[in-house]
């Protein structure tokens, strides 16, 4: 409980002064107060969750046989070390387009990624058949970089991709 003392400062000489009583401010009811305060406010605030990404993962069932997806809708990228990055359309064998050096960012994958989400449609002669990426990472890639480029096809709203593991061939590409 708090005070406040306002005694008499006088040494009992001089004039004799009636004794007024000592006023007292008692703060016990505001501390409660701010207690309960801040109690409410914790309890009833919602606190930010964290934003992701939802990556959608195969069920672990193997009997599900291979899809097949026409070579003109599929651009594969491969995430190397050392912040590499290649990309190539069709099937490794006999790509469309030949694996190619690219770039992070709104001038390298991404603008490759939009212009093969225009241009799929076109060429399949279906507005349903859009382009599907194919994602391929290197043992030695960093994981920034798939955040990165799964970043860009969020950005793209490219609607199917897949997280895919890379073969030995392709890997030898970052080899050079």
């Amino acid at each position: 409980m708090a005070e406040l003392n306002t005694g008499d400062s006088g040494s009992g000489k001089g004039k004799v002064r009636s004794k007024k009583s000592d006023a007292k401010v008692d703060l016990t009811a505001m501390v409660d107060l701010a207690f309960l305060l801040i109690t409410f406010f914790m309890l009833t605030t919602s606190l930010s969750k964290p934003q992701s990404m939802e990556l959608p993962m195969p069920d672990k069932d193997t009997k599900i046989p291979p899809i097949l997806i026409a070579d003109a809708r599929t651009l594969t990228v491969l995430i190397g070390p050392n912040n590499r990055l290649k990309y190539y359309m069709g099937q490794f064998a006999s790509p469309i387009e030949e694996p190619t050096d690219i770039g992070y960012g709104k001038n390298g994958i991404r603008k490759k990624i939009l212009e093969k989400r225009a241009s799929v449609p076109i060429t399949m002669g279906d507005a349903k058949k859009g382009v599907i990426v194919l994602i391929k990472a290197d043992k030695k890639a960093n994981y920034k970089n798939l955040v990165d480029i799964l970043d860009e096809i969020a950005i793209c709203k490219v609607p199917t991709y897949a997280i895919v593991d890379i073969t030995k061939e392709e890997a030898k590409l970052f080899e050079k």
